[in-house]
């Protein structure tokens, strides 16, 4: 009988996988050297075949071995990627992770802790407590709203210290991303106001897809939409629609739109919430992260009134993906999360102080991606993250000056974040729309789109630290020479 292959867990899982590392990096460094550019080129069909080429029987009845498998398959992803370190891959909130948070993640994988039951994941469930509770007060300082005296952090607790979460203190759940965690927000408050009627959602014509989409998972009216007619929420016609809409309602804000990069403006909407008694969810997955740069995080002032707060350190977080969060002021709205099954938190395992798990997530097996985030907050520190936030904004401040002076171009606005909105001066939407495709079909460049004030713009989304002014020079040559019709 032939020895199984090896594991990547236990005393012997490092040496089983140096050698396994060794044709990973080489298969991503010949990978990247094949493509040539930020993504391959050819479009779609192009890149279907290429991979079949490469790749061959995807199960074949007699395998290849680790190495030949390996080598081939990154090799063969990396050739076809859209590989988010190169400067001229900047279309979406899809940033290059750090080298060590990467690494991070390989142990995670090595390791694979399930965050569902303490027995399953003893350091990772107590590195998870240390490390949100951590962001949570990032969030919301000293501002969080005390639970009732004897109440656990979390569902299920007794509110030992060695217990996830302190009573009374905001808290964070660890979730996939900025959808998933909307989707928990719109949960906590359809769930805490579940007695005075179905929830109202009501959101800014910029708000992200995902919330009229949770609404329409959770099963709750039609959102009410306020326009936005300078890209963020209008206060005073929040204030009208608030006036006289009957039931309990919840008011989601954005702090860094999706088109734009826009914050609303936060502490005019908190004053129109509290003066309606509406619940305020602000979904901050792009702009939390100013909250690390000294010179930026006032422009998140009011983000800390919010009742709920999604962050996304997979975009101004430089995280492998996922590494969403919500940020929770009152840990009592976590309750209707409490679940019980019990072979993961049995009644008495619980009193006897194991901690129960199955209260921070909806789901049930989860990564321990909090290892990768917990990795970057002490490697860099707040200082180090802060400077890659400013990095990436002063970078977009520095392309817009050059757009504007450029007569080719047209700039949307001077960026909040590290968007930027430019169009060739005088095209038709369908070129610009055309100029994109065959940037991506030519695998020079990949630039976003958004559809702002009627018009189509192309959008540059700066989330890369090393990019340098002769990268975005290029890329605007790129699109200059796509531009003669």
């Amino acid at each position: 009988m032939s020895n199984p292959p090896p594991l990547a867990g236990g005393p012997q899982g490092p040496q089983a996988l140096r050698p396994l590392l060794d044709t990973v990096l080489d298969a991503l460094h010949d990978g990247a050297t094949a493509r040539g550019g930020p993504l391959p080129a050819g479009g779609p069909h192009t890149v279907t075949a290429r991979l079949r080429e490469l790749t061959g029987d995807p199960l074949p009845h007699h395998g290849t071995g680790p190495d030949t498998a390996l080598r081939t398959l990154v090799q063969a992803l990396a050739e076809g990627a859209a590989d988010p370190a190169d400067p001229l891959c900047a279309a979406h909130l899809h940033c290059p992770p750090l080298a060590l948070a990467t690494a991070a993640d390989l142990a995670a994988s090595a390791l694979n802790p399930s965050m569902d039951s303490w027995d399953q994941a003893p350091a990772a469930s107590a590195l998870e407590t240390l490390v949100t509770d951590a962001l949570a007060h990032e969030v919301y300082g000293a501002t969080g709203h005390p639970g009732q005296p004897g109440q656990s952090g979390r569902p299920g607790q007794s509110g030992r210290p060695d217990q996830p979460g302190m009573p009374g203190r905001p808290q964070a759940l660890v979730t996939t991303g900025g959808t998933e965690a909307n989707q928990l927000a719109l949960l906590l408050a359809r769930e805490s106001h579940a007695s005075q009627g179905p929830l109202q959602l009501i959101t800014g014509a910029n708000a992200h897809h995902s919330l009229p989409r949770a609404a329409w998972l959770l099963g709750l009216p039609d959102p009410v939409t306020v326009p936005a007619p300078t890209g963020t929420l209008d206060p005073a016609a929040l204030d009208e629609a608030l006036t006289d809409l009957p039931g309990p309602k919840l008011v989601a804000a954005t702090a860094g739109t999706t088109d734009a990069g826009l914050i609303d403006p936060l502490p005019e909407i908190a004053d129109v919430c509290e003066h309606h008694g509406a619940r305020l969810h602000i979904d901050a997955a792009y702009g939390a992260g100013l909250l690390f740069s000294p010179t930026r995080r006032t422009q998140l002032t009011g983000l800390d009134r919010a009742a709920t707060v999604t962050l996304d350190l997979h975009k101004l977080g430089w995280q492998p993906v996922a590494a969403g969060l919500l940020a929770v002021r009152d840990p009592a709205d976590l309750t209707p999360l409490t679940h019980h099954a019990d072979y993961l938190n049995a009644d008495d395992d619980t009193e006897a102080g194991l901690p129960d798990l199955l209260g921070r997530s909806l789901r049930t097996t989860r990564r321990p991606d909090i290892l990768k985030i917990a990795v970057t907050l002490k490697a860099l520190g707040r200082t180090g993250l802060g400077t890659l936030v400013d990095q990436v904004c002063d970078q977009a401040q520095e392309f817009a000056a050059t757009l504007q002076a450029h007569p080719g171009f047209d700039l949307y606005d001077t960026p909040t974040l590290s968007t930027v909105l430019f169009r060739p001066h005088g095209a038709p939407d369908e070129h610009i729309a055309h100029i994109r495709r065959t940037l991506l079909t030519q695998g020079r460049a990949v630039l976003g789109r958004a559809r702002v004030d009627g018009r189509l713009w192309l959008k540059a989304t700066l989330l890369n630290p090393h990019t340098q002014p002769g990268d975005l020079a290029q890329l605007l040559k790129l699109v200059e020479g796509n531009t003669a019709r």
